[in-house]
């Protein structure tokens, strides 16, 4: 009697995840300690060998157990590897007897670099790397003008360290906040003008001191914490009639 030979479904793996990955991969926070999760497949075995792979550079491995069989399985991606730019990362399983088998990638960016440089102390609120925003001299100097309350008023944010396109800046304006446009690749490095409307001044009301500051969110979720702020008069009986 002629026995048919057994075919061996190829293992079907899935793409590794990455739970620490923001928006669209990896910030300077995550990457200090940094996990892969490779999803349990339908063919684990006691003694398949799994091992990670970071840009094609091997990273790590995990002889499974018995108490591994079902479960997700956790590797460590060692700091020293990151760098910032494009990456994927990929597992290979491999069964006794058997070679190996890839899984798909997972493609990300990773970026280290925060939005203004890193902050020189990591419980402070403020990032000196950001300039304070600016406005005309004239409401620098005297406070918003009534037009100006009016018509809204416009003010300027420089250029900043690490500046990319999908950074998104958020100013806030007393205790009230607006998100601005995500820049583009034409922004990257120009200052960016700004018009705050009436109805936002209105609403946060009036202030001798109105503090006015920003932070910025780039596309991997590193966040530059807020600039220094910038201080102006509001109303309170001083505002200016002419317009400036």
């Amino acid at each position: 009697m002629i026995k048919t030979p057994v075919s061996h479904t190829p293992l079907q793996l899935l793409a590794p995840c990455l739970p620490q990955s923001n928006k669209h991969g990896i910030g300077a926070l995550a990457a200090a300690n940094l996990v892969v999760h490779i999803p349990a497949y339908s063919e684990m075995e006691c003694a398949d060998l799994i091992e990670l792979f970071w840009g094609d550079c091997y990273v790590a491995s995990k002889l499974l157990s018995e108490s591994d069989i079902g479960n997700t399985c956790v590797l460590h991606v060692p700091e020293s590897f990151l760098q910032s730019g494009k990456v994927k990362t990929y597992y290979k399983v491999t069964k006794i007897g058997s070679e190996p088998v890839q899984s798909p990638a997972c493609k990300l960016w990773v970026k280290l670099e925060m939005p203004g440089g890193h902050l020189v102390s990591a419980d402070g609120e403020e990032n000196q790397g950001l300039a304070p925003v600016t406005f005309a001299s004239a409401v620098m100097r005297d406070g918003l003008s009534t037009q100006q309350l009016e018509r809204g008023v416009d003010i300027t944010i420089a250029g900043y360290p690490n500046m990319q396109a999908y950074d998104e800046i958020t100013l806030r304006w007393g205790d009230i906040r607006m998100d601005l446009p995500v820049l583009t690749e034409h922004q990257v490095g120009k200052a960016i003008d700004v018009h705050v409307p009436a109805e936002l001044i209105r609403e946060a009301g009036e202030d001798l001191h109105q503090e006015v500051t920003y932070c910025v969110i780039d596309r991997v979720g590193n966040n530059s914490r807020w600039a220094p702020a910038r201080s102006i008069r509001v109303g309170v009986d001083g505002t200016r009639d002419d317009d400036a």
